[in-house]
């Protein structure tokens, strides 16, 4: 190649520097292949041919000269140009040169409009592809492909700047709003952050995080997603990671709101009239699904019948409608700290379904005679209208029945008492470990221990009578309920027990040994219950288990063919089951974190501990209670310690998120990580 050859390379090194074309001027041959040329700045470099793209011909060029020909050349270089020349050339197909593409475009083929047009077709990606030192036009259908594949891109990089742009936004505090086009990456941070290494389409989010100079990893994104105001610092992993639905689709509230405003035609026309009767509601004051009441009716002959009125939501109803479905597929309502996640729509739920004071609700009534000593004598089960006629609190009722102001109340208090004396007189096991409530509203975490009441053993026997006569009528006319059972437990020997103190520390021991309950359609006994058959009944707003028992009996009821076969039933029965039993790890976890919030921000406070039992005495890993609280947190002790001795503990380290707490002890020293 000639002395003063203007000349296109590519240099080498990464493919970043190798994707920049040069221009040079040859200077001379370097051995038998390579050429040193020199570029604009002066500098030399030494080429093998492979790396020379392009020669300018028919001219000799110094390097100073370079810089003007590529300033002469800008005015050509309109990649649009190429359109017109495409059009023309697409019919017969017919690879160019550059020189052939010169003439086309510019009507001349001097050496430095022949390098524009090279350029043109070299930077081309769109309407001819290269075959060796010619150009071929794509065919109309490829360039239409490209095109559109063009716009895409396009629009993404719009979409993607336009995203990072809001992003920046939001993060200095400005009010934004997301677009459409937004969604598919924040549910890509939201994956990633609940899921971690495990999320699925992670691409979006990693993306983003880079962008931004941030961690790439699961945290980061949930602290971005703080940061963005999109989630809370206290989002529920737990319920994300779950299957349980927050929402309910429009189909179903749709349905919820045709239900109240047009109801299915009443199956049961002949409903008991229970109207005259005073019903009471007992439930905490935040509870809007009311589901049961309870009611004394005087018999002429002196006796006293025991009536549990529930809530009859199969009015509202249909097997296999959508909102039976729907119910289905949550299986219960789920009760989190910062509230419920209810099985039916709130507008059916705490409506209509609900037993609300002084409206006339549809129920399914337990009438029920107990013998002096507490067993059942006789009962009787029946679609029923009922007029409630208090909405009272636990507090309500302790304070009736310190002042015996409603008699009704007292007498289905001494019957709640006797029957708790009866069930113990068949085997029942007592446990009575302080429970919490834990509530979390405007930020502000409450937890409150639930003391034993007279109230709340009220309404727990009546609970458990309703569930008796239900579980005694479906084994009686061999019906496909979810019964309830519990294996007989192996206890520790009496005199074991009793060497145990009293209270928390022993019902720890009885509990540690108590089996699961079981759901059958199998009646059997339940050990801890003391009955030898139960179907739960009470709470058919809320778990679907008990709505299946409702639909069944009263099919039964009516004479009636069972909406549910033994073995839809049974499928039924597992389905829910397993559902129920998310729902509820996740209660559990949830209030688990709460509980551990609630310790982080009382760092300070001395707590009241009492060791109730081992849980791996060779590591000195004990199971303690904060009895204020009525929460049991593992602790591992740095000294000798004995089950039932109370001990002062604070906080020393605490972090919710990764479900840790560490301990000391006030007078000593102990630490524990959960």
């Amino acid at each position: 190649m000639e002395k003063g050859t203007l000349v296109e390379f590519r240099p080498q090194g990464d493919s970043q520097e190798k994707s920049r074309r040069r221009l040079a001027v040859v200077d001379r041959p370097e051995g038998k292949k390579h050429l040193v040329v020199i570029d604009e700045r002066g500098q030399s470099h030494t080429l093998h041919p492979r790396q020379i793209t392009y020669a300018v011909a028919g001219e000799a060029y110094l390097a100073k000269d370079i810089s003007g020909f590529w300033q002469s050349i800008q005015p050509y270089l309109d990649p649009s140009s190429l359109e017109v020349a495409w059009e023309i050339l697409v019919e017969d197909g017919e690879a160019v040169e550059p020189a052939t593409m010169a003439m086309l475009l510019f009507s001349d083929q001097s050496p430095s409009l022949c390098y524009a047009a090279y350029y043109l077709l070299s930077e081309d990606k769109l309407y001819f592809k290269q075959k060796g030192d010619r150009y071929e036009p794509r065919p109309v259908a490829q360039v239409n492909e490209l095109k559109h594949q063009a716009t895409i891109e396009a629009q993404r990089i719009q979409e993607w700047q336009g995203f990072l742009s809001r992003v920046q936004q939001a993060l200095a505090g400005e009010s934004i709003e997301w677009q459409m086009s937004d969604r598919p990456r924040l549910e890509a941070l939201e994956r990633l952050a609940v899921f971690g290494d495990e999320a699925s389409h992670r691409a979006p989010a990693l993306e983003t995080l880079s962008a931004l100079g941030r961690p790439e990893t699961s945290q980061a994104a949930f602290q971005l997603l703080v940061d963005l105001r999109l989630w809370s610092p206290h989002e529920n992993l737990f319920l994300r990671r779950s299957q349980i639905p927050t929402q309910f689709a429009q189909r179903v509230t749709e349905m919820a709101h045709s239900r109240i405003d047009s109801p299915p035609s009443d199956q049961d026309q002949n409903r008991l009239d229970l109207t005259a009767l005073k019903v009471y509601t007992i439930d905490d004051e935040s509870t809007r699904e009311i589901d049961d009441g309870v009611s004394v009716e005087f018999l002429p002959d002196g006796r006293q019948r025991l009536w549990i009125h529930i809530a009859d939501p199969t009015r509202w109803v249909v097997p296999g409608d959508d909102l039976d479905l729907e119910a289905r597929r949550r299986s219960t309502t789920v009760y989190l700290p910062t509230g419920m996640i209810p099985m039916f729509p709130p507008e059916l739920a705490t409506g209509p379904m609900s037993l609300n004071q002084g409206q006339v609700c549809t129920a399914l009534s337990f009438g029920v005679v107990l013998s002096d000593e507490g067993a059942i004598a006789e009962y009787r089960i029946a679609p029923s209208l009922i007029k409630p006629t208090y909405r009272l609190t636990y507090e309500d009722v302790d304070e009736m029945l310190e002042l015996q102001v409603e008699p009704e109340i007292s007498a289905i208090s001494t019957w709640a008492k006797r029957r708790t004396a009866w069930r113990q007189s068949q085997g029942a096991i007592s446990i009575r470990m302080p429970e919490s409530s834990i509530k979390v509203r405007d930020d502000e975490i409450t937890i409150d221990v639930l003391e034993d009441s007279a109230s709340r053993n009220l309404v727990a026997e009546m609970m458990i009578l309703a569930g008796e006569v239900a579980g005694r009528y479906g084994e009686e006319n061999h019906l496909a309920l979810p019964f309830r059972g519990q294996p007989q437990p192996e206890l520790p020997p009496e005199e074991e027990l009793m060497q145990l103190p009293a209270g928390p520390v022993r019902d720890c021991a009885i509990r540690r040994c108590m089996p699961r309950s079981e759901v059958s359609l199998t009646p059997g006994r339940h050990a801890s219950l003391g009955l030898n058959t139960y179907t739960q009944v009470t709470s058919p707003i809320r778990r679907y288990a008990d709505l299946l028992a409702h639909f069944q009996i009263k099919a039964h009821l009516r004479g009636e063919t069972l909406p549910f076969s033994h073995e839809e039933a049974q499928e039924l029965i597992q389905s829910v089951s397993s559902t129920a039993y998310e729902s509820t790890l996740v209660e559990r976890q949830t209030n688990r974190y709460w509980g551990l919030e609630y310790l982080r921000r009382h760092a300070d406070v001395v707590w009241q501990v009492l060791m109730l039992r081992w849980l791996r005495e060779y590591e000195n890993l004990g199971l303690v209670l904060i009895e204020d609280l009525g929460l049991e947190m593992a602790v591992r002790f740095t000294r000798s310690v004995e089950v039932g001795d109370r001990l002062e503990i604070k906080v020393s380290y605490v972090d919710p998120r990764q479900d840790i707490i560490q301990f000391t002890e006030v007078s000593g020293s102990m630490a524990q990580t959960a």
